[in-house]
């Protein structure tokens, strides 16, 4: 039913648009032409026919375009189907087209134009001047809302003005104090301690600890063999604390304030004491305490300078 409605209204328009215009300086060739667009309503990507009827003078022939415009948005599907009539008075042909929409709203059928040839002259009829209503797969908006813009591929947070303020004066008075800290650390004078002065401060600490009192007389004295030990490599380069008691007696065996063989007695009976558990008693620590502070001591003012002689004028 559908097709005898489309090839009734495709013969009406037959009647109705006759167009004649010549192709050639010696003769006019009648043509009537027509095209119908069924449904003329479509949803977006359904498929519809565009039909094509030309009929021309009999010997004549009809060249119609293959295919729609490639880069309209009404694009064909299938190639185009051509058919004859059988009236054997004219040439009477229909070109099938199967195509489909792929926007909304009322949207162009764009064709190139046919070319119809008799008697070696030739016309082209326009195919162009029609167009397909294309709506929407989409359901009626009721609520009329408006949808927000296109985020931003990167969003950066906006801090308030005053904040960026304060971090950057939190910065840079870090960086004022850092500079002052060690502008002033380096202005500070550097203190030598002098090694007699440290020793027997040493000395009188380990005192105070009474270590002989409370039965620890082996630590009392590695700690006084320590201080003495110490004061020698502050004094000497010979002296390193990364010698053993064997190697230090050899090292400083050359030194002239240093009395080499109570140094070395001294530092056989600690070794004996730290190293082997041999054991002595509250005495004779003491007495090791009091060698390695008189050690010290000698070696000391042996190596301060002579005093000056004024000499008084006769």
């Amino acid at each position: 039913m559908r097709m005898l409605i489309a090839v009734a209204r495709f013969t009406a328009c037959l009647a109705a648009c006759g167009v004649t215009r010549a192709a050639g300086a010696q003769q006019q060739i009648p043509v009537k032409a027509g095209v119908t667009v069924a449904p003329d309503s479509v949803r977006i990507g359904d498929p519809f026919r565009v039909t094509v009827g030309i009929r021309a003078p009999k010997g004549a022939t009809i060249e119609f375009p293959q295919a729609t415009d490639s880069a309209s948005t009404v694009q064909s599907l299938d190639p185009v189907a051509v058919r004859t009539s059988a009236d054997t008075t004219a040439v009477e042909q229909y070109a099938d087209y199967r195509v489909a929409a792929w926007d909304i709203g009322l949207q162009p059928i764009r064709l190139a134009d046919a070319i119809v040839r008799f008697n070696g002259a030739e016309r082209r009829v326009p195919l162009g001047s029609n167009a397909v209503f294309v709506r929407s797969l989409l359901p009626t908006d009721s609520t009329k809302r408006i949808p927000k813009p296109v985020r931003a591929l990167f969003e950066f947070s906006v801090f308030p003005w005053w904040l960026v303020a304060l971090i950057a004066a939190a910065i840079v008075a870090g960086l004022l104090f850092w500079w002052w800290w060690r502008r002033r650390r380096k202005n500070l004078p550097i203190v030598v301690i002098d090694p007699y002065a440290r020793a027997e401060s040493e000395f009188q600490r380990i005192e105070a600890l009474g270590l002989i009192e409370a039965g620890e007389r082996g630590r009392y004295v590695a700690l006084t063999v320590e201080v003495l030990r110490d004061y020698l490599a502050a004094r000497y380069a010979e002296a390193a604390l990364s010698l053993t008691s064997t190697e230090l007696q050899r090292s400083v065996r050359t030194l002239p304030h240093l009395p080499h063989e109570r140094l070395v007695r001294l530092l056989t009976e600690a070794d004996l004491i730290k190293f082997a558990r041999r054991a002595v008693s509250g005495d004779r620590a003491r007495e090791l305490g009091r060698e390695a502070r008189a050690i010290v001591e000698q070696e000391h003012v042996a190596s301060q300078p002579a005093p000056a002689v004024q000499e008084t004028a006769a």
